[in-house]
């Protein structure tokens, strides 16, 4: 048995969730993507957006926060259980990111993961491959984020 048998391709997991607040949009904004939607409510409502909404990155940097803490509980939940967790190394990358709509302020997005593959990694021995579909969906039902991605895990 390795680290790639925890995986199962198919799977969906639901990750997580995450609330974007007026402060945090226009705290992100202000450090990373400075633009009057994210920044400014009333510029933001003058803007083909229509409101104050979160970047992009925002939301996709939010998944990952969310990707780690669904890790580390995880791990909490199956140490505690005396089972092996398997140990992730880095990703290498993100494919077909696509942000379908705006996340405005007040949005709660929760972020799901699909199994969409597992093997070992021929370039890397002692490494496997899990690729991934990621999508967010907002309190409405509609997918504002997908994105294909992977991660190295040690078998």
């Amino acid at each position: 048995m390795t680290a790639l048998d925890f995986f199962t391709d198919g799977a969906l997991v639901e990750i997580g969730s995450h609330l974007f607040t007026p402060q945090a949009i226009i705290s992100y904004a202000r450090r990373f993507d400075p633009q009057p939607f994210h920044l400014d409510p009333h510029a933001a409502k003058k803007s083909l957006l229509g409101g104050l909404c979160a970047s992009g990155w925002h939301v996709t940097s939010a998944w990952m926060r969310v990707s780690v803490e669904h890790q580390r509980a995880e791990r909490a939940r199956l140490t505690a259980e005396g089972q092996a967790f398997p140990e992730f190394g880095p990703s290498p990358g993100i494919s077909n990111l696509k942000w379908f709509r705006p996340t405005f302020a007040g949005d709660t997005l929760r972020f799901f993961n699909k199994v969409t593959g597992v093997r070992p990694r021929r370039s890397r021995p002692g490494w496997g491959i899990v690729e991934l579909y990621t999508d967010g969906i907002n309190q409405h039902g509609d997918t504002v984020i997908e994105f294909d991605h992977a991660v190295l895990v040690r078998l």
